[in-house]
């Protein structure tokens, strides 16, 4: 984990105390890297099937139609819509720094990670059971519950997954591992998507075809979760932060965004683009009701549009994953970053513009492309800022920061839509996504090109 700031490399000679324990810490360090060079191609196996077994069956659950679609039909308005999609979100918000907390100071976070991965999964195993075994308002509760408890075990677990990704992947590797599990879960997830649109949810398979989607979902994500434990084999790290209670580590917070101007301005902007979920809950919806299609009258009609929307944004996500990786293994994240936030504005703009089932598959297919390289993105660059002790609390308030807006904006967006319209929400979307890149390009730096300084040699580069 490339530590984000100048660093003063110790010039000490040999003969002096402090040279026989930075010897020591030298071993200590050759030894954890031996490990992970070793152990590399498991590593490299166990990350690839879960990530591609386990996002395939998330996407199903996040993508911007299957939920959305699914609370409207048990409630009937964009209001409780907008709600499901802001409780999802809020249960990220203080989770994180709770987990990074619980996880700092563990050599192994491989057990800490396993457990919350799988109080995700129930969570998607209750929203199948729900809809399978109730109808109307209790539906939508346990519908509501279901979502907000995903977010809160969703908040660690990203915090907890992406160190075991720091530990064991080194970060020439990062980009394309993610870009290949991710094109290869997400042809299984696009494919999915479509088949589950035009076949389960049109013909209400075993019931309620939202119900046997997510069922489908949490069989996938558990066979990802299952595939990491037998293939991962973790490092113990030479060196752990001490372990301080949760009040004391809050308090290091104002330090770890003082210290570091990139990483706070880059949560800034990370924050901005979570403004995307102002309409985002709504692009679906928006679409259908512009095409004058109903479920309740055209049930194939809006079954087949279902598919072809979720496979465009999923078709688009995945296909733009090997761009995203080994752009970023060349040019860092940052440039991914920028790339795909712009793919984000054209997209939403695309909406606004659209009215053809064709325009809005182009729009879905720029605005999934623009949700991947945002994704892989915001969890990667984080990783290079600062000390490797902070990654935890770091990626934390990062999540945290995602998560507050990512709650507050479906509520906004909801009201908006009450008020005035999807285009308004939809307007508010692109204003802040382009707030964000000005912010981006004007105050984020790539970490990876940090200078680190060596003695008696200030032109040192990393």
């Amino acid at each position: 984990m490339h530590r984000g700031r100048d660093i003063v490399l110790d010039d000490t000679p040999s003969s002096e105390p402090g040279r026989r324990g930075a010897s020591a810490v030298v071993a200590a360090d050759a030894a954890y890297d031996k490990f992970v060079e070793d152990n590399l191609k498991r590593n490299y196996l166990g990350h690839y099937v879960h990530g591609m077994l386990g996002m395939t069956g998330f996407r199903l659950v996040n993508t911007p139609t299957f939920v959305p679609a699914y609370l409207h039909s048990i409630s009937g308005s964009d209001f409780w819509v907008g709600i499901g999609t802001s409780l999802q979100q809020l249960g990220m918000i203080v989770s994180p720094i709770i987990g990074a907390s619980q996880i700092e100071h563990r050599k192994k976070v491989m057990p800490v990670s396993v457990t919350l991965g799988l109080l995700m999964r129930v969570q998607i195993l209750g929203l199948a059971i729900s809809g399978w075994v109730m109808v109307g308002p209790a539906a939508l509760a346990f519908a509501l519950l279901f979502l907000f408890l995903l977010g809160f075990f969703q908040g660690p677990q990203r915090v907890a997954f992406q160190l075991l990704l720091a530990k064991v992947i080194p970060i020439r590797l990062r980009g394309r591992l993610q870009a290949w599990r991710n094109l290869t879960g997400g042809v299984i997830a696009a494919l999915l998507s479509y088949f589950a649109g035009s076949w389960l949810v049109a013909n209400h398979v075993w019931g309620n075809g939202y119900a046997t989607t997510f069922f489908v979902a949490f069989v996938l994500t558990s066979l990802g979760l299952t595939a990491l434990q037998v293939l991962m084999r973790e490092p113990e790290p030479p060196t752990v932060r001490a372990r301080k209670s949760l009040r004391e580590r809050v308090k290091d917070v104002p330090g770890l965004m003082r210290d570091d101007d990139g990483f706070f301005w880059f949560m800034v902007a990370r924050t901005l683009v979570m403004g995307s979920r102002i309409g985002q809950p709504f692009f679906f919806l928006f679409a259908i009701f512009s095409l004058g299609i109903t479920a309740e009258a055209q049930p194939e009609a809006f079954g087949a549009t279902l598919a072809v929307l979720s496979f465009a944004y999923m078709g688009a996500d995945t296909l733009s994953n090997l761009v995203w990786g080994y752009l970023a293994d060349r040019q860092g994240f940052r440039s991914t970053f920028v790339i795909s936030t712009v793919m984000n504005i054209v997209g939403v703009a695309g909406l606004l513009l659209g009215s053809s089932l064709e325009t809005y598959a182009l729009a879905f297919v720029l605005i999934g492309a623009g949700q991947s390289g945002f994704s892989m993105s915001t969890t990667n660059i984080v990783l290079e800022y600062g000390h490797p002790h902070d990654v935890p609390m770091r990626m934390a308030l990062s999540n945290t920061a995602e998560g507050a807006a990512g709650a507050l904006a479906p509520l906004l967006g909801a009201g908006l839509v009450l008020l005035w319209g999807y285009h308004a929400a939809f307007l508010a979307t692109v204003a802040t996504m382009a707030v964000a890149l000005v912010v981006t390009i004007w105050k984020v730096d790539e970490p990876r090109r940090r200078r680190v300084i060596m003695p008696g040699d200030s032109d040192g580069e990393v």
